[in-house]
């Protein structure tokens, strides 16, 4: 039987840490194919580049693994990938991308290119998994998140998941204390309060600093921002379609210009 083949992307960059230690770890789980941006894309969403042209260039930068770094988004990664790296060739078992360098627990998955890459692999029916450390120090440690990655990864290439489901992973930072386990949660009812900080160039011209805070409004203790602060690692099933399906009867029913 032949090995699984995993595609790896990320939002960090193809030179990022956390791409280098997800790809030691994948090595150990099957053939690995890397498809990731050449520079940081962090927030960038779900974009994808249709106004400029795309550039994949070859890349020897992980030892025994074929490597590509583009020029475009974390989703146009896994679109070069299945459909010019791989095309008319085998598709991936699964895809797999991070390890994101911070969290992207609760609103943050909207934001975020590491779960865009796995959504982007969900959208083309494929097992897909976004990996995060909650962690923003530049010395982070991933070292800890080794033998989940691995447990995670294998049930999903064991169990699969239902069609148009990618699942958000976030790893707390590593603390004194092993990590406790691993919780199957909702995203929490968290986001980041914005404000612009205005300030002024040398011409006089006027410029702006995205600031602000993190606020959680969610009590529950089955959510992701629970499992985190608490030294689990949490896991969220996510999927593409956005309808808000408990708002189409109320529409229907209630709204005067559809009657």
């Amino acid at each position: 039987m032949h090995k699984p083949l995993i595609l790896v992307s990320n939002d960090d960059g193809i030179t990022s840490r956390g791409i280098f230690h997800l790809v030691h770890v994948m090595k150990e789980l099957g053939e690995v194919l890397v498809v990731a941006p050449n520079r940081p894309q962090s927030g960038m969403g779900h974009a994808i580049t249709v106004g400029d042209t795309l550039r994949l260039t070859e890349s020897s930068i992980f030892d025994g693994v074929r490597a590509f770094e583009c020029s475009g988004t974390p989703a146009d990664c896994v679109k070069m990938a299945r459909h010019f790296v791989l095309k008319d060739q085998r598709q991936p078992d699964v895809v797999v991308s991070g390890i994101n360098h911070g969290s992207n627990t609760s609103i943050s998955v909207l934001y975020s290119g590491t779960m865009s890459a796995a959504i982007e692999g969900a959208i083309e029916g494929t097992p897909a998994i976004g990996f995060s450390l909650c962690d923003y120090s530049h010395q982070a440690d991933f070292s800890h998140t080794t033998s989940f990655l691995k447990k995670i990864t294998q049930q999903v290439l064991k169990k699969k998941l239902p069609r148009g489901t990618a699942l958000n992973v976030n790893f707390p930072p590593r603390r004194n204390e092993a990590i406790k386990g691993v919780r199957i949660c909702r995203q929490a009812n968290a986001k980041w309060v914005e404000e612009f900080d205005q300030r002024f160039d040398p011409n006089g011209r006027s410029y702006f600093w995205m600031t602000g805070n993190f606020v959680n409004f969610d009590k529950g203790e089955d959510n992701d921002e629970w499992a985190i602060a608490n030294n689990y690692v949490s896991v969220v099933p996510c999927q593409f379609d956005l309808t808000a399906h408990q708002a189409i009867r109320i529409i229907n029913e209630e709204w005067d210009f559809l009657k």
